[in-house]
């Protein structure tokens, strides 16, 4: 049998995806599983155990729907017998569509379920791992647990004195505002006086992480790595640090999902929807006095900036890395 799978297009959430991987080869052994993924993000397939071939797509060389389906046909000599479809967009319905699998697995989202051989609901208040899973339990009528998710990334013998931090966000409404950022980097490094801070990002991140250095006090123990690794060397520098201080976005789970004790700031996204799975070594904080909060946009329509990341407690967060660093 051969099966593909079309992950989803942000970072998180492919991380997260890990597990309904696992889940396929589990309820199906011995078949062939290739993937299609965003080709930004197609270097973290590397680290994903148990894959054949991996298909990178990018929306630059195949524009608009017709593109998408000329991507999807160009597969269509793979012979594929499933597809199983996770983004529920109609773009990656149409994708399903033009591989011509024998049965086009995937949520009845958008329209494009005409598309599909095979459409279910999808599962309401839970969280996005169970969502996927949810899937296959649904096509198969078998009862699949969330197993954890996990890149395949060697653990170092013995982890370095430094502490990864990202405060970027595509969406503005989960980004640390600059001056918060400030309070809490100098407070972090003047209660941990022996301690590396390493912020990271892109490149288009670096002027931002710029700007929260600029000023900062114990400048010689804070770097700015933005724009400078790759997803894969992301993945070693947070594998080889004592912790991850990070807004909800890709890195929370990347951290999470190569066992990186991970403290993660929750503003307008939904931790019972989107923190990262795996519970061990795994600190989730939010200001949670607001009536909004989440209000899961990506904007602040209510104060401009994101008062529910403005007014988290910094004691909250040194709290939670002075269970890692204590004996650093």
């Amino acid at each position: 049998m051969k099966i593909l799978i079309r992950l989803p297009n942000w970072l998180g959430d492919v991380v997260m995806s890990t597990a309904f991987i696992n889940a396929v080869k589990q309820v199906y052994p011995d078949a062939v599983i290739d993937i299609i993924i965003k080709k930004e993000l197609s270097g973290i397939a590397s680290l994903i155990p148990g894959l054949h071939v991996i298909h990178p797509f990018a929306k630059q060389e195949y524009k608009n729907l017709t593109g998408v389906f000329r991507f999807g046909k160009k597969l269509r000599s793979e012979k594929y017998d499933l597809f199983f479809n996770l983004p529920s967009s109609l773009s990656s319905m149409v994708m399903a569509w033009a591989t011509n699998a024998k049965k086009r697995i995937g949520f009845s989202k958008e329209g494009g379920y005409f598309l599909l051989t095979n459409s279910y609901k999808k599962a309401k208040n839970i969280h996005r791992v169970d969502e996927y899973i949810s899937l296959l339990h649904q096509f198969t009528d078998k009862n699949i647990s969330s197993g954890p998710v996990a890149l395949n990334i060697a653990q170092p013998v013995q982890r370095n004195n430094k502490v990864i931090i990202n405060f970027n966000s595509e969406a503005e409404s989960r980004r640390m505002p600059v001056d918060k950022a400030k309070a809490i980097i100098n407070l972090l490094t003047n209660t941990f006086p022996v301690t590396t801070f390493t912020f990271i990002g892109s490149q288009k991140e670096a002027a931002f992480i710029e700007q929260i250095i600029e000023g900062a006090e114990n400048k010689s123990r804070i770097e700015n790595t933005a724009g400078k690794t790759d997803l894969i060397g992301l993945c070693s520098i947070m594998a080889a640090s004592k912790a991850v201080l990070t807004t909800d976005s890709g890195p929370a789970h990347l951290a999470n999902s190569v066992g990186t004790p991970t403290i993660v700031l929750f503003g307008a996204g939904n931790e019972y929807n989107t923190a990262p799975f795996n519970k061990q070594d795994l600190s989730v904080i939010r200001y949670g006095k607001l009536s909004c909060e989440p209000c899961a946009k990506n904007t602040c329509e209510l104060y401009g900036i994101p008062k529910c990341m403005q007014m988290i407690n910094e004691l909250t967060i040194i709290e939670a890395l002075n269970v890692y660093l204590l004996h650093a």
